[in-house]
């Protein structure tokens, strides 16, 4: 894990899906649990999904809040 991926979090949007549209970091705990159980997808929307899983399980989600607060050429 590391600075720009935690960014693409907050950046990227879901290409596909019930969520289709949506921020990754913004995606519900239950779809990144069935993700989980059913098996991320292969590619890079597959790394960052397994990524928002692991932040979303533990608790850690506020710290990608300073992330969501910078304009785009901040980052």
């Amino acid at each position: 894990m590391n600075h720009e991926h935690l960014e693409l979090l907050v950046t990227r949007v879901m290409p596909y899906g019930k969520y289709k549209g949506r921020v990754i970091a913004d995606l519900p705990g239950h779809y990144l649990n069935w993700f989980a159980s059913q098996g991320f997808p292969p590619g890079e929307i597959g790394r960052l999904l397994a990524l928002m899983h692991e932040i979303d399980h533990n608790g850690l989600k506020p710290l990608l809040d300073p992330l969501r607060k910078l304009k785009p050429n901040e980052r």
